[in-house]
């Protein structure tokens, strides 16, 4: 039976990811990137397409499960009838090759474990070569090699193309797996001491929390969502990913599947703001050269996303022998939606400068320069319709979100000239367009007889993203129009007390067949225009119905389905957890000020 997406929990190194269900099951890895060829793919496909599952023989799902303290190290314990178990799994941060290590300890009583190990490189589809060196399993095929060693030994054999092994854990035992992965040509990598790793990880992940700033009331859901999308981020390059899954569907049975192990530009701004707030200005600084790495080149030639290290070439592929998450097909690599224009990436790499300049990271000369590069090629483009923010596979519209993003662009250019005159650029230039850009927005995206901004000009459909007008200032708060399309986003778009993106009924605008869930990132945007147009309460209310949807362990995916209560889409989902962020602190930002104003 196929696992629901929430069942997962996310272990990883900081350069790729594990996913790990409530039955001790890895069913997702890509080694030994993010984006790398996927060894245990039975998420998206069967177990036959490879996994691990560590757990007591004839066991089901856990008894309960949970990180240990601030980690990414991950506690399953299983009560069974003959005693009490509990696996930890995790990844440390890799010195030279990538580990996962799965730890059993007896608690109480002894209880038979069972091992099965079904190595499957390239998504599920080479079954590799296995044979015994050393009293290791070593798993070889084309570019890939994968050791398995446990310590004590524990004896393990050939099982129906995959390596099974038993063994009974009393209490106070403990059991340890080391699986290694190499480049097949190079030399085995040095052993690591299992024990040593879970204590250094535990110290490493410890110490990263312990820097983050935010004391509020919602301190437990934010933390785990920075150190979610601290696992996210891939840590040579700095780069975040979207997700550490491809094709995970937002509608079962339905062909909305896609990669989302990448780098998007339109991330960096929430999460450049979420990361500064929280007192993460290394990993803010670090993102922010990743960006300007990224972009660099011809701006014509900018990208709405990018490879982990800034790769252009992310060619989109369907893989026929995997049958999709609960037979959600196609499977996706790649993603073609790299080639859109969209417009509204240009304010968002402008804006995210400019918080970076604001939160003072060390202002480089060459940034600047790109900004004006960015902003000459964005004059003569910024009229033209384009894919937008959701990435439409129909035709290029002139979207309203698009438009308020060049209004972004220019306004942060105009912003940081007047606070350094010094810099080169006519800033007259840039109040031009700014204003060229709020009267055109104005004059077309707006619908006066319903009194709300529609989703792209002349249409009467509504779009959550336009919600971020007031986040990125293009409205005051207290505007009729800004209060009139919150109102209006509500009453239309709600499903079930949550926002969809736009409506999927009737000829969509994204020009796919089917339906979808709730995305969450846009109840957390509507949270946030609620609280900034003044109605607190159902803000907090709104963000704290939110809370609920994250699973056991503190994850969000993309969307939530209400009718089944099941998530859906790519997951764990960094924009969800962006949003969270990202609206607790204007909660605690709104709770301050209500202190000062009482104590005043």
């Amino acid at each position: 039976m196929t696992q629901r997406i929430e069942d997962y929990a996310l272990i990883g190194d900081l350069q790729t990811a594990a996913l790990v269900g409530m039955d001790g099951s890895i069913d997702w890895l890509c080694l030994p990137r993010f984006d790398s060829a996927a060894c245990f793919a039975a998420l998206l496909g069967t177990e036959d397409n490879g996994h691990w599952r560590l757990a007591p023989k004839g066991a089901g799902r856990c008894s309960s499960r949970g990180y240990l303290g601030a980690s990414l190290v991950l506690e399953t314990v299983w009560e069974t009838r003959t005693g009490t178990v509990r696996v930890l799994d995790f990844m440390p941060q890799r010195d030279e090759a990538p580990d996962v290590v799965r730890i059993v300890e007896g608690v109480s009583g002894t209880v038979e474990m069972s091992s099965v190990l079904r190595l499957r490189f390239d998504y599920g589809h080479i079954v590799p070569w296995v044979r015994r060196v050393d009293g290791h399993r070593v798993a070889v095929a084309g570019p890939d090699s994968i050791w398995l060693r446990s310590e004590p030994e524990v004896r393990t054999w050939g099982q129906q193309f995959s390596t099974a092994s038993a063994f009974d854990v009393a209490e106070g035992e403990k059991v340890a797996f080391v699986m290694t992965w190499h480049p097949s040509h190079e030399e085995r990598p040095g052993q690591i001491d299992p024990h040593e790793a879970l204590r250094h990880t535990l110290e490493d992940w410890e110490e990263w929390a312990s820097r983050c700033t935010y004391q509020g009331p919602y301190r437990d859901a934010v933390l785990r969502s920075l150190i979610t999308l601290k696992a996210m981020t891939y840590a040579p390059t700095g780069g975040i990913v979207a997700a550490v899954t491809t094709s995970l569907p937002e509608e079962l049975g339905g062909v909305r599947n896609w990669d989302y192990r990448f780098c998007w530009l339109r991330d960096s701004t929430l999460t450049l703001g979420a990361l500064l707030s929280a007192g993460y200005v290394d990993e803010a600084a670090e993102w922010r050269d990743w960006l300007l790495r990224a972009v660099a080149g011809d701006p014509a030639d900018l990208q709405i996303m990018y490879g982990l290290a800034g790769e252009r070439r992310l060619p989109e592929a369907e893989l026929p022998w995997l049958r999709g998450y609960a037979g959600s097909a196609p499977v996706r690599t790649g993603n073609a939606a790299v080639d859109q224009l969209q417009i509204d990436v240009y304010g968002e790499v402008i804006d995210s400068l400019y918080l970076a300049r604001e939160a003072g990271l060390p202002a480089q000369r060459h940034a600047w320069n790109l900004q004006l590069s960015l902003l000459g090629f964005l004059e003569s483009t910024w009229r033209q319709p384009d894919e937008g923010l959701w990435e439409v596979r129909g035709p290029r519209r002139h979207f309203t979100h698009s438009k308020v993003m060049a209004w972004v662009a220019a306004d942060r250019a105009v912003r940081t000239m007047e606070d350094d005159p010094s810099l080169p650029g006519d800033v007259n230039r840039w109040r031009r367009m700014r204003d060229e850009v709020h009267r055109d927005v104005c004059e077309k995206g707006y619908d006066p007889v319903r009194n709300t901004f529609t989703q792209s000009y002349g249409s009467k459909e509504l779009d959550a993203a336009v919600l971020l007008m007031l986040r990125f200032g293009f409205l005051p708060p207290d505007d009729p129009r800004a209060i009139g399309t919150v109102d209006a986003i509500r009453e239309e778009l709600s499903h079930n007390g949550f926002i969809r993106r736009y409506s999927t009924e009737g000829v969509s605008v994204d020009g796919l067949p089917g339906d979808e869930g709730t995305f969450l990132v846009c109840s957390f945007w509507m949270a946030d225009a609620l609280l900034m147009t003044g109605r607190v309460k159902e803000a907090r209310e709104l963000f704290e119905r939110l809370l609920t949807l994250t699973n056991d362990v503190g994850l969000l995916a993309e969307e939530y389905e209400a009718s089944s209560g099941r998530q859906l889409g790519n997951y764990p989902q960094a924009f969800s957890h962006i949003g969270l962020v990202n609206t607790a602190m204007l909660l605690e930002r709104e709770l301050e000020h209500e202190q000062v104003t009482t104590a005043g």
